[in-house]
């Protein structure tokens, strides 16, 4: 559910864009809406409520979602006080190369890199699973930064913003297939070592 949350204002900035030219009219008021500004107005709006929302359900700050809706708020106000979308098309490269820079510190400070620190609790791994865990985290960050930069100056802002939607489902969908896939043979180990400790399961 939270995961879906996360994705609610993408969503929303994707279907608002839709509607640039149509007119939304209650009673006297009326609203015709602008394109990515209209969408941009939109993302901020939402980005803050799902991080409240999310920080509600969980009964503590999601700090992720915080750090991502001042990030959206910031260079969102940005592009509608100067009329300018390149300050919000910027918005995904500099948040996930910070993460990925952040990710790649971590493997660096101390004894455990920061999905060990959020992560260890939950899952038992060898360190140099955590590793590769962590390097592959740092990938997708600098990758998906990457490519939103290249996508945002070289196509359209149509083709930019539906490439917004589709690539954050597909990236965040590749890289939780690829953390199964590195975590799990590990796991299956764990749970058969534990079987072989366990005299009450070996003498069944």
């Amino acid at each position: 559910m939270k995961q879906l949350l996360e994705f609610l204002p993408l969503v929303l900035f994707f279907g608002t864009y839709q509607l640039s030219g149509e007119t939304l009219q209650i009673g006297s008021w009326s609203h015709t809406f602008d394109g990515i500004f209209s969408a941009t107005a939109v993302l901020i709006a939402s980005s803050v409520l799902v991080w409240l929302i999310s920080s509600v359900i969980s009964k503590t700050n999601d700090k992720r979602l915080m750090w991502m809706a001042l990030a959206v708020v910031v260079f969102g106000s940005a592009t509608l006080i100067l009329r300018d979308q390149r300050f919000i098309q910027w918005k995904p490269t500099v948040f996930n190369w910070g993460l990925a820079m952040v990710f790649l510190g971590s493997q660096f400070l101390g004894e455990k890199n920061l999905l060990q620190r959020f992560m260890g609790q939950q899952l038992n791994l060898p360190q140099r699973v955590w590793g590769y865990l962590n390097a592959l985290w740092i990938t997708n960050f600098a990758l998906v930064g990457a490519l939103n930069i290249i996508v945002a100056y070289r196509f359209d802002e149509a083709f930019w913003v539906s490439y917004k939607l589709y690539s954050s489902v597909g990236f965040t969908l590749l890289l939780m297939v690829l953390s199964i896939a590195i975590v799990m043979p590990h796991l299956k180990d764990h749970d058969m070592n534990e079987e072989e400790n366990d005299p009450l399961r070996g003498s069944s």
